[in-house]
């Protein structure tokens, strides 16, 4: 067996960067855990022009990535470029030259899952993604490993650092949404174009992942329910702060006897809760199993050396794999068929915020439209506007389904009385 382990690496920002850190400043403590040395041969970069002082001979670099993927010396490919289509392509080709793959890539996962498991399969390779969900956490190979004997039952979290950080940075500071952004786009928070933050679609991606494992059920991306921050008012925020609350942007996957449900959106939190404590940029993962109960894991969900670190720590894996001879043999089918939670089966509290016309009967009209879909509330704070004859109204539910409450939301937004309904988020704990 070969003292060395050659890698290939596809892509040199800077999370490529702090996998070549790490494997030099930790090559002893790492050779000595897997037997053998670990050696960078190929490097695909996308400008060979470019100067870049991260300790790889320029001789390494390649910007054709079939000097990566098809070199039948280079046993692992290390993916870190980004991208969806083309990095697709690319990895189907380093595995069906037999190459085990180790990528941070969330957005190819969550799309293409099914189909790099199944080639990697058919191919004796592994393929290991630790890194594409909070960063340097290791939720995967908990819920993988750790937790593979429990049967998980819910999954709620942070998994999104860049709207972490804005709804943190709302509520200590008071600012609005798009001065923080602005703020968090300066300091390197956010991407130029925040969509995939902002929108909820990066959470939704990380959850769909989870799922997947968390329940063993082939879920995709579609069947999450997404609502991002964009927008979101400073009112929201104080007012859940009045009504005993923190709110945050929650991914929320659940599994009961009626089917699963994953989704992103704002969500209030009670403030003991143990995720109101999670700020700036970390994440945090909940999870429950009907035999270990509840577990938090918790760290940084981004940045070069925390997600260095993960990617680093699958590497290990797929070396030790190789040098025992156990490659391909990980990964396992989703053990159910897709079974999705219909509407009036998803039990949740809600939060309103909405301003009305303030004149007699205005709350009775709205008392009967909740009666008549058996909605009660919780709280109900009402206050007064700078409009004299407007009311700003505030309420927290007890628990309701999702086809009630859209119904009754309905029958709101027809209501002369009502003039806007401003906000609709999740409420989570608490009494139901």
């Amino acid at each position: 067996m070969s003292n060395t382990i050659t890698v290939g690496l596809l892509g040199l920002g800077t999370v490529g960067g702090g996998v070549i850190h790490i494997l030099k400043e930790h090559q002893k403590e790492i050779s000595h855990k897997i037997g053998c040395e670990v050696e960078i041969k190929s490097v695909l970069v996308h400008d060979m022009k470019k100067v870049r002082d991260v300790g790889i001979d320029p001789a390494h670099m390649t910007d054709q990535y079939e000097d990566v993927t098809r070199d039948p010396d280079i046993d692992v490919v290390v993916e870190v470029m980004g991208g969806i289509e083309h990095t697709f392509s690319i990895l189907m080709d380093a595995i069906n030259h037999q190459k085990h793959i180790v990528t941070a890539n969330k957005d190819l996962v969550a799309q293409y899952g099914a189909e790099l498991f199944q080639a990697s399969q058919e191919n004796q390779c592994d393929f290991y993604y630790e890194a594409s969900v909070a960063g340097g956490i290791p939720i995967i190979r908990s819920i993988m490993d750790g937790l593979s004997s429990d049967r998980i039952t819910k999954m709620m979290g942070i998994v999104n650092g860049t709207t972490n950080y804005i709804l943190t940075k709302m509520s200590k500071e008071g600012s609005d949404f798009d001065h923080v952004l602005k703020e968090a786009q300066e300091l390197g928070f956010a991407e130029a174009d925040p969509t995939s933050d902002v929108d909820g679609l990066d959470a939704a991606r990380k959850m769909t992942i989870l799922s997947i494992l968390g329940f063993s059920m082939p879920l995709n991306l579609e069947d999450v329910s997404v609502k991002g921050i964009r927008g979101l008012s400073i009112s929201d925020i104080r007012y859940a702060e009045q009504l005993g609350y923190c709110l945050k942007l929650i991914g929320i996957a659940d599994n009961n006897e009626h089917g699963v449900s994953v989704s992103v959106e704002p969500t209030l939190l009670p403030k003991d809760h143990p995720l109101t404590s999670v700020n700036d940029e970390y994440n945090a993962v909940y999870v429950h199993g009907e035999a270990v109960g509840e577990t938090m894991f918790y760290g940084p969900g981004a940045g070069q050396l925390p997600t260095a670190t993960a990617i680093v720590s699958d590497l290990i894996a797929v070396i030790k794999n190789v040098r025992l001879g156990t490659t391909g043999a990980g990964y396992v089918n989703p053990q159910f068929g897709k079974k999705l939670k219909p509407k009036q089966a998803s039990l949740t509290k809600k939060y309103l915020r909405l301003h009305v016309h303030d004149q007699p009967g205005m709350l009775m009209e709205m008392t009967q439209i909740f009666a008549e879909y058996d909605i009660s509330f919780d709280q109900i704070i009402q206050l007064p506007t700078d409009t004299p004859e407007e009311r700003e109204l505030m309420m927290i539910t007890h628990q309701v389904d999702e086809e009630r409450f859209g119904k009754a939301l309905e029958d709101l937004n027809k209501l002369e009385t009502v003039r806007s309904v401003d906000s609709v988020f999740r409420v989570e704990g608490g009494q139901s």
